[in-house]
């Protein structure tokens, strides 16, 4: 049965590879990178091409490895960050055709967009004010001021580490989600967090933008990063977006997009009609529409995951629980897929299976299979010894024993391990829209971005209603199945 679900799998990978081939049009999971990625799509559609966003991936790894997999064709990078964290050169930077040719055959930048994007400190304007904090420097004076930084700014060469090394910063450190992060400077439980010179919500939040007094940051200018493999015709209309955005309209869309609430798309058309470019033609999905797409998307997600993880589980289960040495070895390596945290798996499915539901389904896969092994193992291990010995002496096989007697008795272990499993991959699914596999995690991923309570909560309340959903399910089973099988346990007829 789990060759015919990877075999199931993989035929759709096939038929996803061979099907028409619109320009794929992806973005990270930041405000900034959804206007310019849908500035991009809306105006290859008014050119007459095909496209598909794959908004709301991860940061610069998940898209990066997804355009390395070919899985999409552009993104908009910055210039900055394709030296620090791809190429991993010094800040003295390199020229654009520099870049090009260490980036390989593969892939290239187009020219720059026309801003320029740093990174920065931010900080709230009354606190700088007492404390007359005025440049990165002047932090060194305040270690016990908390600072709260997104999770790619503390691991590049040009985020915090090096940062502190250079102005002999020793501030106490956490790691938050971008889109959190303003938020948490406004309740008080941060003083510090790193920023984008052209963010739309430093205004919004009363933030100040503290002086690089040492020059720490590289420019990062905005840039496509493209497959070289899409048409000539595609290229040359995305180079038309040469020099057309800079700083201050760059601001301008992204206080439109986190203070006035226009749609990405709507911020993307209005600056395109500027140009001169055709205004594309769309429908706006409802409320309801989009929750009701993903729920179903949400349910296909975890369903299959869960399907392939009980088949796998029980039967690990039935092969390893009557070996001390062989059952330890399987919850060892059911134990260690736990261990790693949720968005790392997902991006290192990416350069296996791409971005989409596959990688999305094969990592909820992998989280379901723990407590379906465990407490398989678990339910059969605790029946009563005398009663293994009873059913062997009245000359039982072993598949009579397993079948009518130890899994009716292990059944109530086994529904509760498949109702964890199945709570879990509810959870864990929400994160599966950082790999572009949709759910009721892009809500949630869109509203981090937008800093949009409102927006989160569309994903966040249909998951909880679900997996209270599936609770009722599986107690509903309990009493319709299980019962009756426990009664007729111990007979072997």
């Amino acid at each position: 049965m789990n060759f015919l679900l990877w075999f199931f799998l993989l035929v759709q990978l096939s038929l996803v590879s061979f099907a028409s081939d619109p320009i794929r049009v992806g973005s990270k999971n930041f405000n900034e990178s959804y206007v310019l990625s849908e500035i991009v799509a809306s105006l290859l559609e008014s050119k007459g091409f095909e496209v598909e966003r794959k908004f709301g991936l991860g940061g610069t790894l998940v898209c990066y490895e997804a355009l390395l997999a070919s899985e999409i064709d552009v993104y908009i990078e910055y210039t900055g960050t394709v030296q620090q964290a791809i190429l991993k050169r010094s800040k003295s930077g390199s020229s654009l055709d520099e870049m090009n040719e260490l980036l390989g055959e593969e892939i290239s930048l187009l020219p720059p967009l026309g801003f320029n994007n740093t990174y920065a400190i931010a900080i709230d304007k009354d606190l700088a004010a007492d404390l007359s904090i005025k440049t990165i420097s002047d932090l060194g004076r305040f270690p016990l001021l908390k600072a709260g930084f997104s999770l790619e700014f503390l691991n590049r060469e040009d985020g915090w580490p090096n940062l502190a090394k250079t102005y002999g910063l020793s501030q106490n450190v956490v790691g938050i989600e971008h889109g959190l992060a303003y938020q948490a400077i406004k309740n008080g439980s941060i003083k510090i967090t790193d920023a984008y010179s052209t963010d739309g919500d430093l205004k919004k939040f009363e933030l100040i933008i503290l002086d690089d007094d040492k020059k720490f940051f590289p420019d990062y200018l905005a840039v496509p990063i493209i497959r070289n493999d899409i048409s000539a015709e595609a290229i040359e209309t995305l180079s038309q977006l040469r020099g057309k955005i800079d700083d201050e309209a760059m601001r301008s869309m992204n206080a439109k997009a986190a203070i006035e609430r226009l749609s990405f798309d709507m911020i993307a058309r209005d600056f395109l009609s500027i140009d001169g470019e055709i205004k594309k033609t769309y429908k706006d999905e409802s409320f309801w529409q989009n929750l009701i797409k993903n729920t179903i998307r949400h349910i296909k997600l975890t369903s299959i995951a869960l399907t392939a993880g009980i088949f796998f589980g029980l039967i690990c289960g039935f092969f390893a629980y009557n070996s001390q040495r062989i059952s330890g070895i399987v919850l060892y390596l059911s134990s260690l897929m736990q261990t790693v945290p949720s968005i790392a798996l997902l991006a290192l499915m990416i350069p296996i299976f791409g971005i989409g539901e596959i990688p999305a389904i094969v990592a909820l896969f992998l989280y379901s299979v723990l407590p379906i092994v465990r407490n398989t193992i678990t339910g059969l291990r605790s029946i009563d010894p005398v009663l293994k010995k009873v059913v062997v002496a009245i000359g039982l096989t072993e598949r009579q024993q397993l079948s009518q007697v130890l899994i009716p008795l292990a059944m109530p272990t086994i529904i509760a391990g498949i109702k964890t499993a199945a709570v879990i991959s509810i959870g864990t699914a929400t994160l599966a829209a950082f790999i572009g596999a949709g759910g009721l995690g892009e809500p949630i991923v869109t509203g981090l971005a937008l800093n949009d309570l409102n927006l989160i909560l569309q994903g966040a309340v249909p998951a909880a209603i679900l997996a209270i959903l599936v609770e009722f399910l599986f107690s509903l089973l309990e009493r319709l199945i299980l019962k009756p099988h426990m009664r007729q346990g111990l007979n072997p007829n």
